[in-house]
């Protein structure tokens, strides 16, 4: 994994690719953090399991450190609680500490808060295939020689804009 010094905080993950010819042991990596389809998107607070675990997947997935007005957008969007129903500020309000999904996006980008805090709410969100597709080279390629694999930085942002 490339630029660990830089890399910190919110991080959405991606996954772009299936599983089909992939190992057992990046199979078990994807199931772990949740992401079993292609197209489907977590958000997590960094740590150095979490950089391993990015390390050995990063052909399957891509990734950067998410701003707070997208992970806002996914999470009023795209998040689902039990019974696939969608998240409401009614339903954190009962089910969590925080009084406003804004309030919980900005605690998570600062690290006060994980996505388990709201009891219910499914850790992955559902995401549509790019509007315009991924970048030229596609998705075998990695993203530093044009293509979408591995680390991007803060342009995983426009990324999900245009997959929500």
């Amino acid at each position: 994994m490339k630029n660990k010094k830089e890399v910190s905080g919110a991080i959405a993950v991606v996954r772009v690719r299936g599983s089909v010819h992939a190992s057992e042991r990046v199979k078990t990596t994807m199931k772990l953090l949740g992401i079993n389809r292609a197209n489907n998107c977590t958000v997590i607070n960094l740590n150095p399991a979490y950089r391993g675990m990015l390390g050995h997947i990063e052909n399957y997935v891509t990734w950067g450190e998410v701003k707070l007005e997208i992970l806002e957008k996914l999470l009023n969007e795209r998040g689902r609680v039990t019974g696939n129903k969608p998240l409401t500020e009614d339903y954190l309000k009962k089910n969590s500490k925080h009084k406003s999904i804004d309030e919980f996006a900005k605690s998570f980008v600062e690290g006060k808060a994980k996505l388990k805090d709201i009891s219910g709410l499914k850790p992955v969100f559902g995401l549509n295939p790019p509007r315009k597709g991924f970048e030229r080279k596609g998705i075998k390629k990695p993203y530093s020689s044009g293509g979408v694999l591995g680390y991007r930085g803060d342009k995983i942002n426009d990324l999900i804009m245009r997959m929500i």
